[in-house]
């Protein structure tokens, strides 16, 4: 199973935060069961920490990076903090802080599903809280240390991290609030934390004493150090070397010297140590030396310093070529896959398209078929009601105009004497009426003309209408371009006008009709008036007959307005598109 860490420890100074991560225990747990396959995210976990616990830590972050970005493949939110947290790490331990602070800030997001690793919220934020603190930005560095003291932990993690926050006190020269943090900790049991954190507060605490000449700094410093080197805590004696050189570099420099140069010796024992350790030792020796040893150390110093510049620059391009090269490799990953899913994609379309478009040619047959059927069938419905309708019309006509006439004509023949000269010319004459009637009716209801013809036909059907009391005007009728037209709005034209003319013929007692015709933009204008006997209101005037008018105007989109101020006669304004 992957290795889970346990919360990092940081040490007693700002010098030993240098160091202490690099070997800070790490705690083997189990992660919640799940039901994906992560054996081989766990795989590449096991693997970077084998290679961190042979120091090959190059090599260790790039297995944590690689099983990063395997978990980011299968969103599983632990495993990527988990890896994202030794990243960190590893990067602190070479110096790249602000790298390591950027692979940290990348887990916040994911840090709402922590609960699969132990400390993996933990360690993100001390890895947070040490960069800022190695970076001198103290206040970030107290946040985050008390974000981690809040975070699901155990006792000792808390009491070190109360201890790291002294430290950034110290740093910030807020001593006594430093000596106000670490003294609640003494209370705490030594059965309750570990020996480290136990010598870290009385280190830090001695060391805060010191800063205020408090005379209790060097119980505290003594303590932590004897119990440091009993138990052969060598990095623990190291930052009591480091404090203890710091009390008496006033008061005492040959001891200075002296706990100056073991904690030297014993961070050159130790291997891939954070060389800032020996330069913080380097200087200690270059204060309490003098003469030729001063020369020395100072040489020492400057070479060191020279390495740890060109170390630094070479392990962040390290890290940052290795993050690079997995991008660049996760990138090819996802773009195969996905050019991959495309192809099936794009197949699976061109499948679905075309049986689709069989689907498609099969339905515009079938809905061809039925449109036919339907326009056919309706076609001849139409045909049968139009054909009805003129039989209505005619019938009615017949007997409303001619019916009464043949009854009175065959009354008067049976009645007079047709061989007298005055009653014969009578039933000449009602005859000739009778025959003017029917041949009107039979063109009312025949067909229209609307080719070539159609002007003249409109033209001979209102002059139909002209009789020895009424005349009929028209204008503009020359003036149209009849073939733009539709024959439907021709049809419609024609039967509006006529209409008008039978009922004035019938109704209006009028002595002059005017019909005026013109063309404005994309509409035909149609203005009628006469001078009979007028209307008062609307429905006055469908009950004379005249709702077909509205009917047919309506049907192509076109309007009509009613003037019913006239005093005498009325005026119709009709319109509609052609």
């Amino acid at each position: 199973m992957p290795r889970t860490q346990k919360p990092l420890l940081l040490p007693t100074t700002l010098l030993l935060l240098l160091f202490t991560v690099a070997i800070s225990c790490k705690k083997e747990t189990k992660p919640t069961t799940i039901k994906k396959d992560l054996t081989a995210i766990n795989k590449l976990l096991e693997k970077g920490h084998e290679l961190f616990t042979k120091q090959e830590f190059d090599s260790s972050y790039y297995y944590y990076n690689k099983a990063r970005n395997e978990a980011e493949l299968v969103q599983d939110t632990s495993r990527i903090i988990h890896a994202l947290a030794w990243m960190s790490e590893l990067q602190t331990n070479k110096g790249d802080y602000t790298g390591s602070e950027n692979t940290s800030v990348e887990a916040l997001p994911y840090l709402g599903n922590k609960h699969k690793f132990l400390f993996g919220e933990t360690n993100i934020y001390i890895g947070l809280g040490n960069n800022y603190l190695l970076t001198l930005d103290n206040d970030k560095a107290i946040y985050y240390f008390k974000k981690a003291i809040n975070s699901k932990t155990d006792e000792t993690t808390k009491a070190a991290m109360f201890s790291n926050i002294s430290i950034a006190c110290n740093e910030k020269k807020e001593f006594n609030k430093a000596i106000e943090t670490l003294i609640p900790l003494l209370k705490i049991k030594e059965t309750d934390i570990t020996t480290q954190a136990y010598t870290n507060i009385l280190s830090n605490l001695g060391h805060a004493y010191d800063k205020t000449n408090n005379p209790q700094a060097l119980y505290y410093l003594n303590k932590a150090y004897q119990i440091r080197k009993k138990t052969k805590d060598n990095w623990g004696i190291i930052g009591s070397c480091d404090h203890l050189a710091t009390y008496f570099q006033f008061k005492n420099k040959p001891l200075s010297k002296e706990y100056a140069l073991e904690g030297y010796q014993i961070s050159n024992e130790i291997k891939h140590i954070d060389p800032n350790t020996k330069l913080e030792f380097l200087k200690h020796l270059i204060h309490a030396s003098t003469g030729i040893q001063t020369k020395k150390y100072s040489t020492l110093y400057i070479t060191l310093n020279d390495s740890i510049t060109k170390a630094r620059l070479h392990a962040k391009n390290s890290f940052a070529k290795i993050k690079y090269d997995s991008k660049k490799e996760k990138e090819e990953n996802i773009r195969l896959k996905e050019q991959k899913a495309a192809n099936l994609l794009q197949l699976e379309i061109q499948k679905t398209k075309t049986e689709g478009l069989y689907l498609l040619i099969l339905v515009l047959l079938i809905a061809t078929a039925f449109i036919y059927y339907y326009l056919r069938v309706k076609n001849r419905r139409e045909k049968i009601k139009a054909s009805y309708i003129t039989e209505i019309q005619i019938a009615k006509k017949l007997h409303d105009e001619l019916a009464n006439d043949v009854y009175q004509m065959m009354k008067f023949a049976e009645t007079q004497d047709l061989s007298t000269a005055d009653n014969k010319a009578l039933l000449l004459q009602n005859i000739d009426t009778i025959y003017a009637r029917t041949r009107n009716i039979s063109k009312e209801n025949g067909n229209i003309e609307t080719g070539t013809h159609f002007k003249q036909q409109l033209k001979d059907m209102m002059a139909d209408f002209n009789t020895s009391s009424t005349s009929i005007l028209s204008s503009g009728i020359e003036n149209i371009e009849w073939y733009t037209i539709e024959d439907t709005k021709k049809i419609t034209l024609y039967r509006v006008i006529q209409e008008l003319l039978v009922n004035m013929k019938k109704h209006s007692k009028s002595t002059v009709a005017v019909v005026s015709l013109q063309m404005e933009k994309d509409n035909l204008l149609l203005h009628y008036s006469d001078n009979g006997i007028g209307i008062k209101t609307k429905p006055v005037f469908k009950k004379n007959g005249l709702q077909n008018i509205e009917n047919r105007i309506e049907q192509v989109k076109g309007t009509i307005v009613y003037d019913l101020t006239s005093q005498k006669g009325i005026k119709i304004r009709i319109q509609f598109p052609v």
